[in-house]
């Protein structure tokens, strides 16, 4: 047997054969062993708790799969509250027919990124779905982490003059899904840039009194979240094109397809507002940790325009970059 079948959904011998073999293996630890219902665990403090699921298509791409995506991708979301993440729930819906050695593969690579991460998945749910009904897999996730005292990180704070910084280049995830669902191929190959972000985010949480927003700009890219972020804390936002770190590969991709790269996908990027007076203090700590090597401020928080995001281009003109209108590339993330 090398596929998925519908009894492996049942809750009958193949479903506990399919948890004890091909999951439990690779993500394993003291809470989820115990096989309970619920995962019992101790907390204190604040905590931050996020939700997400992933469809992304197709389920493996250069520089990951929907197994490292999924955790990362709520690692992240936990590490924009400033709070370190702890612990992560993890339900598979399973299309009957899926392959059991692709699951295998996304399974380690799940571990692989909660290792990095340091969190632990401890606790979850397994539904088989017939042939058809998912695609191969969809994957949701949720997320537990402890906000450190004196930590009060939020979209509403941004205040005018604060600078936004931007920890990489922009839409190396979105081009590099697209390639692989559309088989192009690039002179430059492009890598997804999926990555966990809290050690990151830990290592300028010295700075927390000065870091006002942090926010992972995924789907619909920079573009998006900066009119989220313009509009929970109603100012107006300044960004600089010749300032936007992109890849050359990228940024040809996206010519000959005619996107523009502030509104792609990225799934290991960070947009940090932090005031002016400990914002070159900050770039230098990201820019010391390897997923912010190519860290650069990128704009700055007005009082003007409140709501609303512009661009000073190349050219020395301005042009309003709104929040992105349908969906540029389907099943990203």
């Amino acid at each position: 047997m090398d596929k998925i079948l519908l009894a492996h959904g049942s809750g009958g011998r193949l479903s506990h054969e399919l948890i004890k073999g091909y999951l439990l293996g690779y993500i394993s630890n003291e809470i989820l062993c115990k096989m309970d219902d619920s995962a019992v665990i101790s907390l204190a403090g604040r905590l931050a708790f996020t939700t997400d699921s992933f469809v992304v298509k197709p389920l493996f791409f250069p520089g990951g799969d929907i197994g490292r995506l999924a955790v990362c991708g709520t690692v992240n979301d936990l590490a924009t509250s400033g709070a370190r993440p702890l612990y992560l729930s993890l339900a598979l819906i399973i299309e009957e027919g899926f392959p059991l050695g692709d699951l295998q593969k996304i399974m380690e690579s799940m571990r692989n990124a909660a290792t990095e991460a340091g969190i632990k998945i401890v606790t979850g749910d397994t539904k088989v779905v017939n042939h058809g009904g998912a695609d191969g897999l969809f994957i949701n996730t949720s997320g537990i982490g402890v906000i450190p005292d004196n930590t009060n990180i939020s979209g509403a704070n941004a205040r005018p003059g604060d600078k936004i910084i931007l920890s990489g280049t922009l839409g190396d995830h979105g081009v590099a899904v697209m390639a692989a669902r559309e088989k192009l191929r690039f002179q430059i190959p492009v890598q997804s840039d999926c990555a966990p972000l809290n050690t990151l985010v830990e290592s300028i949480m010295e700075f927390r009194e000065y870091i006002h927003c942090l926010r992972d700009p995924t789907r619909g890219g920079l573009a998006t979240t900066l009119n989220e972020l313009a509009g929970q804390s109603e100012t107006g936002m300044i960004i600089y094109e010749d300032a936007l770190p992109v890849k050359n590969a990228v940024r040809s991709a996206c010519d000959m397809l005619g996107l523009d790269p502030v509104y792609v996908a990225n799934e290991g990027k960070m947009v940090v507002i932090a005031a002016p007076e400990k914002s070159e203090q900050i770039l230098e700590a990201m820019r010391s940790h390897k997923y912010g090597r190519e860290s650069a401020i990128i704009g700055e928080v007005t009082a003007k325009n409140p709501g609303r995001v512009i661009m000073k281009t190349i050219l020395g003109a301005s042009r309003i970059i709104d929040m992105l209108s349908g969906e540029l590339l389907p099943r990203i993330c």
